[in-house]
């Protein structure tokens, strides 16, 4: 009986003059307030299609967007706070000891690298998630204003594959360049190796890093194209010095001031700043049948290590010098006339003056080695015309 009188009431319920058939299952309430006042089914409908409808749509997108505006806000506020904490950090120094300096050192010129590093990534981080949150609020938006999202997704899955095979190379340099900054292999005023190319890095995109060499060219190198990179700023630089001193000197006596001169610039307070660590001369690195080639090595603050290179080699020269040690170099080969030649010397101008008859050279007196050839062709001649018809 019951079953039989819910069947019967239901097709009634969803007549056109009641209230669940002019505002349907789910009645709004703007719908049941005409239904209620008027009880006209098309005043209802009215309602329902005309002002309920679009008003209900217009609260949920504003409430997506509102959504959307707030996760955002509070994403973007972790990674702000996140990347300061990150920008701010700085390395541990050791308390004591040789690599107190050069931790120092490191702490100081990592500083300004870490917060570049850390506010790039932290920008990237922040587009990033605006894109993925506004992208998701733009497709809630589109399917509640009934747009069929599924040719939208598929159009986009198509796309997305063929810029993946199309821009490979653009892909792979927008990775390289996220992992670069991530990884800290490189930044702005470091100066770097890739491969033929050596200088001052001035600018870096996550597509091409730009660099400026020694001559003034400009390199725009694709960060996907880098696979192996030198950088010469990072952390600390060393000096090396390689000074001759002549073969028979003693070596013992050699290092002894090369590492006085060494100290002594050590102990200066501007050069001091820039040497991290005390100097050390390594000893005999090449040798030769004329000279002995000494080491002196000592660790800069970063791309400082040619001045040190250029005082420290200018305090050892002077330290040898006082020390009456004669400067090494290389062979000298002096080529010189034989004693005998005349032709070096120049024609005599008494070679040309005929002797008086009856004089005979002087027996120790120098001859010129074609002066009996010519005699006898002179002779020769003389016989010659004599005995041809006139």
């Amino acid at each position: 009986m019951f079953h039989a009188t819910s069947l019967v009431l239901e097709p009634l319920a969803q007549a056109p003059g009641t209230l669940t058939g002019s505002c349907g299952d789910s009645p709004g309430i703007a719908c049941r307030l005409a239904w209620g006042l008027t009880h006209n089914p098309h005043t209802a409908e009215f309602v329902r299609a005309y002002l309920a409808s679009p008003v209900t749509r217009g609260v949920r997108i504003a409430f997506v967007i509102a959504l959307a505006v707030f996760v955002r806000f509070i994403a973007h506020r972790v990674i702000n706070r996140i990347t300061e904490r990150a920008a701010a950090s700085t390395l541990p120094a050791a308390a004591h000891g040789r690599s107190q300096r050069a931790a120092a050192a490191v702490q100081s010129t990592g500083n300004e690298r870490r917060e570049q590093r850390a506010r790039a990534l932290g920008s990237i981080l922040l587009s990033a998630v605006s894109i993925v949150v506004f992208g998701l609020a733009t497709l809630t938006i589109l399917g509640d204003l009934g747009v069929n999202l599924t040719p939208l997704l598929l159009s986009t899955t198509v796309l997305g594959v063929a810029l993946g095979f199309g821009a490979q190379n653009m892909v792979r340099d927008y990775l390289s360049g996220i992992l670069t900054l991530t990884e800290d292999h490189y930044g702005v005023g470091d100066t770097i190796n890739v491969k033929d190319v050596s200088g001052t890095v001035e600018a870096m995109t996550l597509l091409t890093t730009r660099l400026r060499d020694v001559n003034g060219v400009v390199w725009h190198v694709r960060n996907g194209t880098i696979d192996t990179v030198g950088n010469e700023s990072q952390g600390w630089s060393r000096a090396i010095i390689d000074y001759p001193v002549p073969y028979g000197e003693d070596l013992a006596h050699m290092r002894l001031l090369m590492q006085q001169a060494a100290d002594s610039l050590y102990r200066e307070r501007g050069w001091c700043e820039l040497m991290l660590e005390e100097p050390e001369v390594w000893g005999a690195q090449e040798l030769s049948s004329r000279e002995v080639t000494m080491r002196v090595v000592v660790k800069t603050a970063p791309m400082r290590q040619w001045e040190v290179a250029r005082e420290l080699r200018a305090r050892v020269k002077a330290a040898l010098d006082a020390a009456g040690v004669a400067p090494a170099g290389p062979d000298t080969i002096v080529i010189t006339a034989p004693p005998g030649d005349g032709s070096a010397a120049g024609p005599d101008p008494a070679a040309g003056q005929a002797s008086p008859a009856g004089v005979e050279p002087a027996p120790g007196a120098d001859t010129p080695p074609d002066a009996g050839r010519s005699a006898g062709t002179a002779g020769a001649l003389e016989d010659e015309a004599a005995g041809s018809p006139s």
